[in-house]
Formats: C-alpha cells, sequence, structure tokens
C-alpha cells in the first residue's frame, strides 16, 4: 500500500472530518488551512493552490500563487481538538505552480541542505531540549505569572504546571512522538520537552508539532505555554539546546574512542565549523529582540564563542558518554532559543558543520578558565546579528536571496520599533531624577 493510500484509507475508517494543511513561514509562524476528505485525494497528487502573497516572506505579489504539497510521511491524528479523531494534519512543502521548489519554504531549505550532506554519504541526526514557560495568561500589560515557585528536577504534588506538562508528554507519545524525558527546569514555572534523536527533517516537523501541542493543552486548561526566550528578568531564559550528529554507513562519524574527548577528526572539524561560523547564523538560531535578553552572562547561556566537555555555559559542550557507548557522542549548540524557527536553525546548524568539514577547519582548544577572557562573543543584540547574517556568504548560499534579504528587511523593522519603544526600565530610572 502506498503512503497516500494509508492516508486515504486512515481518513475515511477514523471518520476523519477535516485535515488541516500545515506549513511554516520563514519566521517559523505556523500556518494551516482545512481541506475536506473530499479534497484529500487531489491534494495528494496534485498540492493546493493559496496566495503566497498573503504570507510574511513568500512570495511578491506578480508571483503570488504557491502550491501547498502534502508530504503524506507526515499525516497524524490530532487527538488534542477534542473529539479525539474529527481532525488531523499533514506538513506540506510549499512549490511553484511548475511544481519546482518554492525558495521561500523553510522546509525546503532544510530538506535541500539534508540532501546536500547525504550526497557527502551523511545524516544529520539531532535531538533538541524544549524549554518553555507556563503562565496564568498572555496579557502583556502585566508582569507574567508563573503558576509555580519550583526549581530544577523539582518534583511536586498538586502542581497544575507539572500535571500539565506529564499530560502533553503523554499526547505526544500517542502522536508518535517519542519523548526522552521531561522535567521542571530551574526557574519558576519553566519546563523542558527533550525530544529523541531522529533526522533532521522529522524533527524539524516535530519540533513545531509539539510546540502547538503544548500550547493547546495549555489553552484548554486556561493557561498559557510561552517560548518567548525571556520572559521574566532575573532567571535564566527558554533556550533549546540541540544535540547533534553526523552518521555514515549507520555508524557515527563524530566517535573516536581513542580520543581524549571521543571526538573524531570529522567531528572536530564540524564544530569548528559551528564555531567560526557562529556570528552570522546568530540572527536565524536567535531571531528576536527578547532572544538577546536570553544570552547574557550569569545564566548559563552562552555568550562567547568556545567549547567545552565541562563548562555549561559554552556554546558547543561535548556531553560525556557512558563507558562503551561512543555512539551516543555527539554535540551540543546551545545558542538557539526555544522561539527560532527549527529548519533555517538545523538548516544553518548543519551548513556551519558541513563547511567545517569541507574546509578542514582547525578547531579551537578547548575552553579554560584561562582562556574565557580571549574569546569572541556572539552578537549581543539583534541588530548586530542582523548585520553579520546579511553579509554571509553561508547564510546566501544556504538559505537563497529571497530569504535571507526578506528576514534581514522584517529583522531590521523589528529592530526600529524596539528602538523607538520607551521601556518600563527606562522610566523607573530617569523619570524620578532627570
Amino acid at each position: 500500500m502506498s503512503q497516500n493510500d494509508y492516508v486515504l484509507r486512515t481518513v475515511e475508517e477514523r471518520g476523519i472530518g477535516f485535515i488541516q494543511l500545515w506549513f511554516t513561514d520563514v519566521l517559523g509562524t505556523p500556518k494551516a488551512f482545512h481541506i475536506t476528505p473530499q479534497e484529500l485525494e487531489n491534494a495528494l497528487e496534485e498540492g493546493m493552490t493559496f496566495d503566497g502573497s498573503a504570507i510574511d516572506g513568500f512570495s511578491r505579489m506578480q508571483e503570488a500563487d504557491v502550491l501547498a504539497r502534502p508530504d503524506p510521511s507526515t499525516f497524524q491524528v490530532l487527538p488534542y481538538e477534542g473529539t479525539g479523531s474529527e481532525i488531523a494534519r499533514v506538513v506540506c512543502d510549499i512549490s511553484n505552480l511548475d511544481g519546482s521548489p518554492f525558495e521561500g519554504c523553510p522546509r525546503h531549505t532544510l530538506r535541500r541542505v539534508a540532501g546536500q550532506a547525504r550526497s557527502e554519504g551523511y545524516t544529520f541526526f539531532v535531538a533538541p531540549e524544549i524549554e518553555y514557560f507556563y503562565f496564568a495568561s498572555a496579557d502583556p500589560s502585566s508582569t507574567p505569572q508563573p503558576l509555580d515557585r519550583g526549581g530544577y528536577f523539582d518534583l511536586s504534588v498538586g502542581d497544575p504546571a507539572s500535571a500539565l506538562r506529564r499530560r502533553s508528554v503523554k499526547m505526544l507519545e500517542e502522536m508518535g512522538i517519542p519523548v526522552e524525558h521531561a522535567q521542571h527546569e530551574d526557574a519558576p514555572s519553566q519546563h523542558e520537552v527533550d525530544l529523541r534523536y531522529t533526522d533532521v527533517l522529522t524533527m524539524a516537523d516535530t519540533v513545531m508539532t509539539t510546540r502547538l501541542v503544548l500550547k493547546a493543552l495549555a489553552s484548554e486548561q486556561g493557561l498559557v505555554a510561552s517560548f518567548m526566550p525571556k520572559p521574566l528578568a532575573g532567571v535564566q531564559g527558554s533556550g533549546m539546546h540541540t544535540h547533534c550528529s553526523l552518521w555514515r554507513d549507520e555508524s557515527n562519524a563524530f566517535a573516536d574512542p581513542d580520543d581524549e574527548a571521543g571526538l573524531s577528526s570529522t567531528a572536530r572539524s564540524f564544530m569548528a565549523g559551528l564555531l567560526v561560523h557562529a556570528p552570522e547564523i546568530t540572527a536565524v538560531t536567535n531571531q528576536w529582540v527578547n532572544s538577546y535578553k536570553r544570552l547574557v552572562p550569569g545564566h548559563e547561556a552562552p555568550v562567547n564563542i568556545g567549547w567545552a566537555r565541562a563548562n555549561r555555559s559554552s556554546l558547543v559542550r561535548v556531553p560525556v558518554v557512558k563507558h562503551g557507548r561512543f555512539e551516543s557522542t555527539r554535540l551540543e549548540y546551545r545558542a538557539p532559543d526555544s522561539a527560532c524557527n527549527p529548519y533555517l536553525t538545523f538548516a544553518m546548524m548543519l551548513a556551519a558543520g558541513l563547511k567545517g568539514i569541507e574546509g578542514n577547519y582547525v578547531l579551537e582548544e578547548e575552553l579554560t578558565s584561562a582562556s574565557a577572557a580571549r574569546q569572541q562573543p556572539l552578537p549581543n543584540n539583534l541588530n548586530d546579528a542582523v548585520d553579520l547574517l546579511e553579509g554571509s556568504s553561508l547564510a546566501r548560499a544556504t538559505l537563497g536571496d529571497h530569504v535571507v534579504e526578506w528576514f534581514v528587511k522584517n529583522k531590521r523593522s523589528e529592530w526600529a520599533a524596539y528602538k523607538s519603544e520607551i521601556t518600563q526600565f527606562e522610566l523607573n530610572r530617569y523619570l524620578p531624577v532627570l
């Protein structure tokens, strides 16, 4: 049975009333439209036309129409919709009307870079740690109200936030999304869901689904699940530390048991690529003004460029693997936050690492207390990060001019709006004394 036939049969047998066609804009905002089962076969075979000029970062007016082409391998019933089996979803690639990949489609961007890795014999696997907050509401006129005062790994009884997290994990598992583990994080009402390793394109789809499930189940309780990078002052923000490795011929190309750090020359060159190109990809991994409130000293978020095994504030960490489990060797890239576009973030990470391998980049020395003062900093605000992205040949080769130019324009506008805003900090600090 073909994948298309499986989808059509499942819809009929389970009485699915609507199918959501999911896709993502350049900023990672989830988009969708509904079709009925009667339209599904045509959608699977030919795609569904829509006006791309209505979507930020998509088509210009003179090239408005595009096709949403469902990927049947992503078909999934959405049990959180209320009645259990009335609505399903399928993730779409966006193409031009002639069938060619649309240059503004983030999923296509990641598929292309993953294909480049495969042409070189590699499969890229990732496992992100998704941090987020639960709040009583999303009213921007007041300070967000946490639901608990717990800390790292706290186990509590009768805690509504932890109960909601456990219910969400169960829902993800029911949808076929494996969760490695989940726990309370360090800040009040901050939680973390760690997804199990899989190939990079599947994982980007999974990140989008996970965020929507967490938000949907919180909304059912009249609560808010927020992926804002830094919603509360004085505590850590929400990162999306991403563990990654390259595999070749069903073996981990990053592993070398004879190396002091357990890393192969491939892993070292890949890591060197991440470090060298980190400044120019930060606008993608950390794409909001608020993202840079997280990337500050004192809260375990990376602020400088370096790698280490033990230092948990380093940009790249090499986790220690269990004895005899060298197939678990991996790198942990700690810059991304939970509000990034996972398709573009993973694409830029992979492209930077492959650049390091292709160019035989030499890895700098491991971070020590003595070398910390000599580290190059990451961009410390969105404007500086966008400047670096705009001039990056790697970004243009990976994302394409269409995405880079629109992204830069959008982020310049966001920065200008932020710079003209009068904040509560300024009123508190200056109004009484100046």
